[in-house]
């Protein structure tokens, strides 16, 4: 059953065209979700669908029966209004119904209304309903009904805009980032219900392992044309890699016919035949698909990272509470050298305030932060930018100079850097308040990257930043020589960058773990789950003692090892056959043989580390 159609729409703002011509359905039971670069029209596009803004050209028609939903990027809630009257103030029936229930419960000795609502939760079968909406409030952290809009925080008046879409039910559900604001079990619990729900969805999401777990069908606007994948994330990727060698393979196909038919052409006498006009016809169709080659703007990132010396941060028995709430308490760490450290913990539980501590942005109740005298800290936090009234995009990055130093002593101007940013000359000069959430977050970005730090602390990075632009960072981060520190709810992310997590349990209690996000979640999974009603967190490193004389990180260690020198082995047997086949280029000798002596001297370091550990088991 359709439910939507898009058709033929397209949108401009001045001489920018945002998309032109795009036509989609949406299906019953369809969970879909779009992809684009930042910039090509996502939301404008859910804004036309929900009828927020109107085409320049074509329509949305909508199947009249059904119900429609959008959680946006603003909230669109009334400040007065508690969390409970923001969640009754729907026209849903059965809404209204538990509303006159939950007021005959405050009145109790008022026996007729309260056995008429009682009746009416009879008669409407509202009793699940009730349960299931609590239910939902309660995994979102939405429990104190009677706080009001004005006073919750930005994250929570999304949560709340959240939780009354998902009360009320829709037939169709069309979301914008809907796990922003979303801390790791919010986002997991989230998952599990749109895969039980007989909810149709279309949405927008940077968070991948979202869409690999939620979605059936993947809708990506590449180079202005639209192209479906029946399929979630991981089917997407396969298929869009043997789109685009398909289209070069044609490209090239054509390039070679056009050079053929260009110098049949030149030979052509002035007066033609029909015969000899149909090819010439022929000729610029050849043309524009020879000259049709995918133009991939994609950012540059590039670093001329400080020297770091032996010492990194050390931190010293830290404590900090505010008010009751205890942050850290005796807490000891000491950062080493090539550290990629992933932080994860529910809201509130301090994460970021962990990061100001560490970057001495706010002082410690006791202990000591010390930081090694070649430390240059690179912070990119969840504030962004500030910029000042009438600033330029341009303005922003010549405050740190108009020449940047690269890497082996090159240098590049301030407009060349922005460049590479995906900002164009014309870009260069907007305003820096008219950016997107994702220009925003890209130029924020480049102002971290160009002060060249070794140690880069990232709050929430992958915020606001689209697909495209988030596997640049991902293979900027692997190749990043320095020091890592990443905050952040995106798991696809954390699994690709980090090898070691630090787990914020809440009051003070950090558990260092070694391992990325998967592995945490496998270990958290093969727990024994703790009975509800006990609501204690089972500890693993009380529940793993040492066992054949290793502790639990130093079995973790043992098997990641394990894995590292296996996949180096098959990276190294690689390398030698390109070489025994005459498969090197001359060009890339030298490259290719430094790299096979790099991979065969860390397999030498972690085979030295794996018998230290081999002998320790044995003790």
């Amino acid at each position: 059953m359709n439910y939507l159609s898009v058709e033929n729409i397209s949108k401009s703002f001045g001489e920018r065209t945002l998309f032109e011509n795009l036509s989609f359905g949406i299906n019953k039971d369809q969970k879909i979700a779009f992809i684009a670069k930042n910039g090509s029209g996502k939301t404008s596009i859910m804004r036309i669908i929900n009828g927020e803004d109107e085409p320049d050209t074509g329509q949305v028609v909508i199947r009249k029966d059904i119900k429609m939903a959008f959680l946006s990027q603003d909230h669109n809630l009334q400040e007065e209004l508690t969390i409970e009257e923001s969640i009754f103030a729907s026209d849903n029936e059965i809404l209204k119904v538990i509303e006159q229930y939950e007021k005959a419960l405050e009145n109790p000795e008022e026996e007729e209304a309260y056995q008429k609502a009682f009746d009416d939760m009879d008669r409407h079968n509202a009793w699940d309903f009730e349960t299931q909406y609590k239910q939902i409030l309660f995994k979102l952290k939405l429990e104190d009904l009677k706080l009001k809009v004005k006073n919750l925080s930005g994250g929570q008046k999304k949560r709340l805009s959240l939780a009354i879409i998902l009360i009320n039910r829709p037939d169709l559900l069309i979301l914008d980032e809907p796990t922003n604001h979303l801390d790791l079990e919010m986002i997991e619990w989230l998952e599990s219900y749109f895969a039980k729900e007989n909810i149709t969805l279309f949405m927008v999401t940077h968070d991948r392992f979202f869409l690999e777990r939620v979605c059936n069908e993947i809708l990506e606007l590449d180079n202005g044309k639209l192209y479906q994948y029946k399929g979630n994330y991981s089917y997407y990727l396969e298929k869009k890699e043997e789109r685009i060698a398909s289209e070069n393979a044609s490209i090239d196909k054509a390039q070679n016919l056009f050079v053929k038919e260009l110098a049949w052409m030149r030979r052509q006498p002035k007066a033609r035949t029909t015969k000899s006009k149909s090819r010439q016809e022929d000729f610029y169709i050849i043309k524009q698909k020879a000259e049709s080659r995918r133009k991939e703007n994609v950012v540059e990132l590039e670093i001329n990272m400080e020297r770091m010396g032996s010492k990194i941060i050390e931190l010293h028995k830290i404590s900090k509470k505010f008010n009751d709430k205890i942050i850290l308490n005796d807490f000891s760490f000491d950062f080493q050298r090539g550290a990629r450290i992933g932080i994860i913990g529910k809201n509130g539980t301090g994460k970021s305030t962990f990061l100001n501590l560490l970057t001495q942005t706010i002082p410690a109740d006791s202990g000591k932060v010390i930081v090694g005298d070649t430390i240059k800290i690179g912070y990119y936090t969840q504030s962004g930018i500030n910029p000042k009234p009438g600033q330029r995009v341009i303005d922003i990055i010549k405050e740190y100079g108009e020449y940047i130093p690269l890497a082996k002593g090159r240098i590049i101007s301030a407009s060349q850097l922005l460049e590479r940013f995906l900002f164009d000359s014309k870009k260069q000069y907007d305003y820096v308040e008219k950016l997107s959430g994702g220009e925003l977050k890209r130029l924020y970005l480049c102002t971290v990257l160009i002060q060249n730090p070794n140690f880069l602390i990232l709050d929430e990075p992958t915020n606001d930043l689209d697909i495209v632009t988030l596997n640049v960072l991902e293979s900027f981060l692997l190749d990043y020589p320095g020091c890592l520190l990443v905050v952040s709810h995106d798991r696809y992310f954390m699994d690709k960058i980090v090898d070691n997590l630090l787990v914020f349990r809440g009051q003070g209690e950090i558990e260092n773990f070694p391992g990325n996000y998967s592995d945490f979640r496998a270990y958290e999974d093969s727990i024994e789950p703790v009975k509800e009603e006990s609501k204690e967190k089972v500890n693993w490193k009380q529940n793993n003692p040492k066992t054949n004389g290793l502790n639990f990180n130093e079995q973790k260690e043992f098997q990641k090892i394990e894995r590292e020198i296996k996949d180096l082995e098959n990276k190294k047997i690689e390398i030698e056959n390109l070489f025994s086949e005459g498969k090197v280029a001359d060009n890339e000798i030298e490259g290719k043989a430094n790299e096979l002596q790099k991979i065969i001297q860390t397999i030498e370091e972690k085979e030295e580390r794996w018998f230290e550990l081999s002998a320790k088991m044995e003790e």
